[in-house]
Parts: C-alpha cells; sequence; structure tokens
C-alpha cells in the first residue's frame, strides 16, 4: 500500500464516526485507532428520562438466529457483479463455505466477500450501494 492510499484512509477515518480501523491487504495490515472526543454528561435525571423515553419508543430490532457475516473492511456494499446482473444471493438462497455472497468496493478495488458459512441465507441486513463499515452486520446464515 503505498502513501497516497494511507493519506486517503486517514481522511476517509477523520470525516467519519470511527474510531477505530484494521485493513489487512495481501502481506501489509494497517490498524489505525484515534482517541474521539468525549461528550459532557448530562444531570443523572435527564439521562434517565431521556433513556426511558426512547427505550418506549425505539422499534424492536427483528432478532436473527443465524451466523452473522461482518464486513471486514469500509467500503461500498453491492449485491451483485454489475447493475444489470441479479444479487449474488437472495434470502432463503443456499450457500456453500467460500461462495461469493456480495462485493465491497474499497478504495477503487472491488473486494469480493465470500460465506464465511454454508448455510440459508436468513436475512440481507445491509442495502445495496450504500457504505458499510468495518465489522457490519452484512448478511445472517442459517
Amino acid at each position: 500500500m503505498d502513501i497516497k492510499q494511507l493519506e486517503q484512509i486517514i481522511a476517509l477515518m477523520e470525516a467519519s464516526s470511527l474510531s477505530e480501523l484494521d485493513i489487512t491487504e495481501k502481506d501489509s495490515r494497517i490498524h489505525l485507532k484515534r482517541e474521539l472526543p468525549q461528550t459532557v454528561a448530562a444531570p443523572a435525571q435527564v439521562v434517565q428520562t431521556v433513556s426511558a423515553d426512547v427505550e418506549e419508543k425505539a422499534p424492536s430490532k427483528p432478532k436473527h438466529s443465524g451466523h452473522i457475516v461482518k464486513s471486514p473492511m469500509v467500503g461500498t456494499l453491492y449485491r451483485s457483479p454489475s447493475p444489470s446482473s441479479p444479487p449474488f444471493v437472495e434470502v432463503g438462497q443456499s450457500v456453500k463455505k467460500g461462495d461469493v455472497i456480495c462485493i465491497i468496493e474499497a478504495m477503487k478495488m472491488m473486494n469480493q466477500i465470500e460465506a464465511d458459512k454454508s448455510g440459508v441465507i436468513e436475512a440481507i441486513l445491509s442495502e445495496d450501494g450504500q457504505p458499510v463499515e468495518f465489522d457490519q452486520a452484512l448478511f445472517t446464515i442459517v
């Protein structure tokens, strides 16, 4: 990885809310970590009131029982090899360990993401063409 790519990665990290980033590429590995500014804590009574309101109004997230396939990098997720092609996988489709399930574009490089377990796609947790973060849940496999 050259210095220009490293500068781009640092700029992307500074522009986001990421506090830690780990990139492995062929024979090199980069691990960046930064301290984010601490927010000023509100009085305990206010925090408790806000927390109670948020818990009551927050929609319940669907629980998935399957194995979660997470993003190994920051980038843009693509569910198909090209805009006119069908998606690599759909919910209910059987996959084998090593099957390509999506592509993540990072720094103009297309990285194939493979199923790390055999099974059936239970849920697709990330949208096509949208940015994904390191360690973000992409799919569940049962």
